[in-house]
This record gives structure tokens, C-alpha cells and sequence, in this order.
């Protein structure tokens, strides 16, 4: 249903081979549990690179995809997406959020609460700072 393959958005991106329906389960956010304190120190390294792969599951745990991550590591951002992010018991699922046709790059809204570090490039001239 979906591939990784060059993005015109950011590096890899992850593509539908197949049309999708809206909110379908696309993937689930995989990779490494660990505690906020420790995806601070992670974090800080994975910016310098340009990327952000620590998922905030809870006020107390975030899903490191850069240890042990899946090809969900590699959906970007966009201001307005095409996709949406659904925690059910300790799982991010990424979800259509409406029909996404066969060929079409997957991206979700990355909601980030740090510094603004990243350009968004989700379209040009976009000025949001991740």
C-alpha cells in the first residue's frame, strides 16, 4: 500500500501504490520507547542532521524511530496534509485523512513543540518553522 522512495518535500518520502481510503490505518510509528528526558539528548543530535524521529507518545514516553523505526520515520510534514495522527493503547497510527490517490506522497501535520529549528517545506515559500 505504501513505498519509501525521494521526496520533492524533504529526503525520502513514503508514497500510496495504492489508492487509500479516508481513515484508513496506513502504518503504526515504530521504533524505541523512551523517556522524554532521553529524546531531549536525542533530539538535540537528530536536528543537527535535519531530523525530527522522536514521537511524543505521552507526557512521560516518546517513540524513538531512529532506533529501530519503521518506514513511518520517513513521512513528512505539511502544513495541510493528507494524513493524521491516532494513538490507540500505546500505538501511533498514521491515518488517511481523506482519500489519497495512488502515487500521492503521505504527510501529517508534525505538531512540534520545540524550538522552530526545521524549516517547513511542505510547499514554497511556506515560513512554519518545526
Amino acid at each position: 500500500m505504501i513505498e519509501r522512495r525521494k521526496s520533492k518535500i524533504q529526503g525520502w518520502g513514503v508514497f500510496a501504490t495504492a489508492a487509500i481510503p479516508k481513515n484508513k490505518r496506513i502504518i503504526h510509528y515504530a521504533g524505541e520507547k523512551i523517556s522524554n528526558q532521553e529524546s531531549l539528548k536525542r533530539e538535540r543530535r537528530y536536528i543537527q542532521r535535519g531530523h525530527i524521529w522522536c514521537f511524543k507518545l505521552t507526557n512521560r514516553s516518546v517513540i524513538d524511530a531512529g532506533v529501530g523505526g519503521n518506514d513511518a520515520r520517513f513521512i513528512n510534514h505539511a502544513c495541510k496534509p493528507n494524513c493524521y495522527i491516532d494513538i490507540k493503547e500505546g500505538i501511533i497510527w498514521i491515518r488517511a485523512a481523506k482519500p489519497i490517490p495512488k502515487g500521492q506522497e503521505l504527510t501529517y501535520n508534525y505538531n512540534t513543540d520545540g524550538e522552530g529549528l526545521i524549516k517547513c517545506r511542505c510547499r514554497p515559500g511556506c515560513q512554519t518553522l518545526l
